[in-house]
């Protein structure tokens, strides 16, 4: 029986972080002592040496509840042996470096005497040490590289300093969860790494650039998910803006008949398998068909199926079966990519998200944890009607970046695509989210490279209304818009009727001054407040100005 049993977090090629007290956790036997030792990697086929034994770093608890670090969560295991429980053994910081290996000793006391006996000693190989980031959200995050338009370069020349971890996409609890856990692991380059993620893999790959140390991506995500999926119950019901989420999962448990239940996921699990392929096909030979179209040719779309216990949309659900799996691993910062899923509440997504990186912060013991994320860019699909919901999206992330402190914002305005929620290239995406770190976590770069300008302040003069922008001292620049009429730009103002009318659009340095002349006194303004345009007006530093509304609050 073993006597110590590591997170699968933990494994061979894994990277930890830098600088940080390292968390090394998982379940043992009560009552050992544990030392975790992080030690010279030898090269394969050497004799050791005295100097293979001296660690860089090392640190001993004794397995008990009085040991476990009370500040952060640790990822339950019921299917541990009734005589374990969890342990945490915390390694000093070390600097970036490696290949190393971690050797993970238990040693019982012998039932005469003090001295003790090795009971069981675990490895792993190849441990570098450099930043770790946790990349979580929904499919732009998950998008794997191979989908990627740039995959092609990538294969043929991929950073030797990216290492990445998926979290497995497991939806609930049950037997085999374990036993199916045990098989994540750690990858190199070398390793299935179209099936990384291509924003992370991206961001990895220049921040690694930047440091000179090896980054490790842990992905955790799924496609289509709420943020009320990456979130615990006490997190949703803390807020009256996030508490109809699990009330209204709730309702649905109340009147659940677990039997039907099942038989109906089982059912959409077959039909869903079956229907996808046939609706890709269509779409591949009919690249013009409407939704109405293809469901016509190829049966009904069933998606998401019937919410339940089981189901990966539920509340919490994620939180508990996929992120919880991994805490409290000793991170750097956190990237994040979500919010298209919560478009049929956008009024509640700033709270919801708020929420979330506190959360997030806590589960993972410091509340100074970087969070840097992706601001939505423009979409529609063709057969969609008109809807201000994502426009509320992004002006809620904005707000979370100004109000939250340790936030980082890319904004992705401009990468989008018409009729595709997933665009097909993430690299720019990646190198934006890196640009938040470097200035604001690295302090490698200044402020002005890491952002494009931003909505500072507004002066109502006459008939006119004057804009500041931050970050934007040289001016703006305007790219292929041939058009005199600069009321296509896409600000708008409104007198307090709240009407909003196309707005004429005079540049001087960091000040807009704009006018129309349905408006005689101008009251609010916003750029860009649309599902999907064309987007022109950036920084001289390349970086879109972020759409703005000055009249909505959250």
């Amino acid at each position: 029986m073993n006597h110590i049993i590591c997170a699968p977090v933990f494994s061979d090629h894994m990277v930890l972080q830098q600088n940080k007290p390292i968390r090394i956790f998982g379940h043992a036997r009560w009552g050992i002592s544990i030392t975790a030792s992080l030690l010279p990697e030898k090269d394969e086929g050497t004799e050791a040496t005295g100097s293979d034994f001296s660690p860089a770093a090392t640190a001993s608890v004794t397995v008990s509840p009085e040991n476990l670090p009370k500040d952060m969560t640790f990822a339950p295991y019921p299917d541990a042996p009734a005589d374990h429980i969890r342990f945490c053994v915390t390694l000093p910081p070390i600097k970036a470096g490696g290949p190393y290996r971690l050797s993970v000793l238990g040693q019982a006391g012998q039932k005469e005497g003090d001295d003790t006996v090795a009971c069981e000693i675990i490895e792993f190989h190849d441990v570098m040490i450099g930043e770790v980031w946790l990349a979580g959200g929904q499919s732009n995050m998950e998008y794997a590289l191979e989908a990627d338009r740039d995959f092609e370069r990538i294969k043929n020349a991929p950073s030797s300093r990216v290492r990445f971890y998926n979290v497995g996409r497991r939806f609930f609890i049950d037997e085999n969860f374990y036993e199916e856990e045990r098989k994540d692991h750690w990858m190199c380059t070398d390793e299935n790494l179209g099936t990384w993620s291509a924003v992370g893999y991206y961001f990895a790959e220049k921040i690694a650039e930047e440091t000179g140390v090896c980054v490790g991506i842990i992905g955790c995500n799924l496609g289509g998910t709420s943020a009320s999926a990456w979130q615990n119950k006490e997190s949703l019901l803390s807020c009256e803006k996030t508490r109809s989420y699990w009330e209204e999962y709730e309702e649905i448990l109340s009147t659940l008949d677990p039997d039907i239940y099942e038989k109906e996921r089982l059912d959409y699990i077959e039909y869903h398998s079956k229907w996808q392929p046939k609706s890709d096909e269509y779409y591949r030979t009919h690249p013009d068909a409407t939704w109405e179209e293809m469901q016509a040719a190829v049966g009904i779309c069933k998606w998401p199926g019937p919410m339940g216990p089981k189901h990966e949309f539920r509340p919490c659900g994620l939180y508990e079966s996929m992120l919880m799996r991994i805490m409290p691993f000793t991170l750097k910062g956190f990237l994040y990519y979500q919010g298209e899923s919560d478009e049929h509440k956008p009024n509640s997504y700033y709270a919801l998200f708020k929420n979330l990186i506190a959360l997030w912060r806590k589960d993972f013991g410091d509340s100074t944890l970087p969070f840097l994320f992706v601001q939505l860019p423009v979409h529609k699909y063709r057969d969609n009607p008109p809807s201000e919901s994502w426009c509320i999206l992004r002006e809620a992330q904005m707000q979370v970046h100004r109000d939250v402190a340790g936030t980082g914002i890319a904004v992705a305005m401009d990468l989008g695509e018409y009729n595709n929620i997933h665009p097909t290239s993430k690299i720019l995406v990646g190198e934006r989210l890196a640009l938040q770190a470097l200035y604001h976590v690295y302090h490698s770069i200044p402020e002005n490279s890491a952002y494009g300008p931003l909505w500072e302040s507004m002066e109502c003069m006459d008939d006119k209304l004057c804009i500041t922008l931050s970050h934007a001292e040289d001016g703006l620049v305007i790219k292929d818009f041939t058009d005199k009429d600069t009321s296509k730009l896409g600000f708008e103002i409104s007198g307090n009727d709240g009407v909003f009318h196309p707005a004429f659009a005079e540049f001087s340095g960091n000040i807009v001054t704009l006018s129309s002349p349905e408006v005689c006194k101008p009251y609010n303004a916003r750029y860009l407040w649309v599902e999907y345009a064309p987007v022109y007006l950036y920084g001289t530093n390349g970086l879109p100005l972020a759409p703005f509304h000055t009249g909505l609050s959250f």
